[in-house]
């Protein structure tokens, strides 16, 4: 398996993991949290869809999916539009709010082949390639795309536990 197939794989496992997240669940169970400190299914799967389409956007040298298909002004959330969640407060977590999963799955299936389009290119020496010269040492598109599948498999995996818990009760 070459880079780019073990990219599309990977990134094929947060899809998975998100759909299953989300999928069937009523608006309640969507944007419900544990306690007022914790995360909504619909924050969490939102935030990481946000995180991989910024990430992927800029090494790509492309336009957000979440601009330039319009899900900015469907979700109409009350942040600045390229917000991605991150060092959000309670208060903001509980602003992201859905009428069902659609749109959630919706926005993450296009950033998904937004993402599987670029990674279908990339190859060993490519991602050796500095997309980040802010930490020391420079991040590169390899150690970038590894943490963009780290932070999408843990965020999914919260919407699981939470899911889990509400069906519990």
């Amino acid at each position: 398996m070459n880079s780019a197939g073990l990219l599309a794989d990977a990134f094929g496992r947060v899809r998975e993991a998100v759909r299953s997240a989300a999928e069937g669940l009523p608006p309640d169970d969507l944007n419900a949290r544990l306690d007022d400190g914790a995360n909504s299914i619909a924050w969490l799967l939102w935030h990481l869809a946000r995180v991989q389409d910024d990430h992927i956007a800029d090494a790509a040298g492309t336009e957000q999916v979440w601009l330039a298909q319009g899900w900015s002004d469907r979700f109409a959330l009350p942040f600045e539009e390229r917000a991605t969640g991150y060092g959000h407060s309670a208060e903001e977590v509980a602003a992201v709010r859905v009428d069902s999963a659609e749109p959630l799955l919706g926005y993450y299936d296009a950033v998904h082949e937004r993402t599987l389009e670029f990674v279908a290119g990339l190859n060993g020496h490519a991602l050796d390639r500095i997309v980040d010269e802010g930490w020391s040492p420079p991040v590169t598109l390899g150690v970038r795309l590894v943490s963009v599948l780290a932070d999408g498999l843990q965020h999914a995996g919260q919407a699981a536990f939470v899911r889990g818990s509400l069906q519990r009760v």
